[in-house]
């Protein structure tokens, strides 16, 4: 999924020098919650399952500045 987030970033140019970036960071403490990402600065928790669920976070939070609440830790 680390890698699928990565191309989407790229591929929708909204990585850069100011902007997203993508990296691995382990569980971050959460482990039992399954595949978590956080969104800086705002410190935003998410758990995801699939593509769409990573489509609907860069869709919503990164490109529309909303928090997807169905996914939000």
């Amino acid at each position: 999924m680390r890698d699928y987030a990565k191309e989407q970033i790229k591929k929708l140019r909204l990585n850069g020098k100011g902007k997203c970036r993508v990296n691995n960071a382990g569980c971050l403490d959460r482990c039992k919650e399954g595949p978590v990402l956080v969104i800086y600065p705002e410190g935003v928790w998410y758990r995801y399952h699939d593509q769409a669920d990573i489509d609907e976070i860069i869709d919503q939070h990164l490109q529309n500045g909303a928090i997807v609440e169905r996914l939000k830790l």
